[in-house]
Parts: structure tokens; sequence; C-alpha cells
């Protein structure tokens, strides 16, 4: 059961993404903002979501769920504080990416995609981040870490443990 003060909130989000699909609906290319503002409210599109937003904009499921799996910005669940994006371009990929993310998800003990149980990190992939020359490359947040080792990791993440 949800606590009551819990529940107000999910229906302020609620009652927001409603606002967000009134201004939207009617309008050719709404569907991107609303989620995107959906997705702000709530931190990932679950499939309740998912369905309000088809509902109001008056669009099929399918297209909405199309849009949400194309977009890398857009996910099906919640993310982490910090996403971990593992460059696996050409140039990373030949320098060891690979080893890379074996090593974080070892560490993580979390696959490619998903997020750690405390909610912490999330892993994800990610394309030629225009860092080639420190190849293998990862990012958290804003931040870029080149010249990767597997040995490396657990010192890396412990700067966002804290």
């Amino acid at each position: 059961m949800t606590e009551p003060c819990c529940q107000s909130i999910m229906d302020q989000k609620y009652q927001k993404l409603d606002d967000v699909i009134n201004q939207h609906k009617g309008k050719p290319g709404g569907l991107i903002p609303v989620l995107h503002q959906a997705q702000l409210l709530f931190g990932y599109l679950p499939k309740d979501v998912q369905i309000r937003v088809a509902e109001g904009l008056e669009l099929p499921l399918s297209e909405v769920y199309g849009v949400i799996t194309f977009y890398s910005l857009f996910s099906l669940k919640p993310r982490g504080k910090y996403t971990i994006g593992v460059c696996l371009g050409t140039a990373c990929y030949v320098k060891g990416a690979a080893t890379i993310v074996e090593a974080l998800e070892k560490k993580l003990q979390i696959k490619m995609g998903d997020s750690t149980e405390d909610g912490l990190f999330s892993l994800l992939m990610t394309r030629c981040v225009g860092a080639c020359g420190l190849a293998p490359v990862l990012t958290i947040g804003e931040d870029v870490y080149g010249r990767l080792t597997p040995e490396m990791i657990p010192d890396i993440l412990k700067r966002y443990e804290v």
C-alpha cells in the first residue's frame, strides 16, 4: 500500500504530465517533448506512463513505445544517480572496451543496460564520444575517463560512492 504522502506526490506528477499532454495534444511533433517531460517527472517511462501518454495524445501505444526504444535519451527502466557510458565505438572497442565492460559488470554486479540495486549507477553502452585518442573511454555524467584498464575501475567508482 502506498503511503499517503507518496501517493500525493505521484498524483502531482500525473497532474503535471496531464498538463504537458494537453499542451501538446493535436500538435505535430508533440510526442517527443511529452516523453521528455514525463521522463523528467518520473525518472524513466514505465508502462502506465506510456499508456497515459498514448491515450492523452490519441496515439497507438506501439508508436509511443517505438519512439521510446528508438531514442537513447529515453529509458524503460529506472536509472541510477550516475550513468556510466562505456564507449563501444571502433577505436575504443579495438583498444579493449569489452574488458572495461566486463570489469564494470563484475564490480557493479549488473549487466549492460541495468542499474545497481542501490540506485547509484546505471551502465549503458555509448558510441563515439569524440575522445578516440584516449581509447578506451567511459563517461560518468560529464566526467570522461580515458586510457582505461580494468584495474582502474574500482578507484573510478569510489569517487562517486561517497
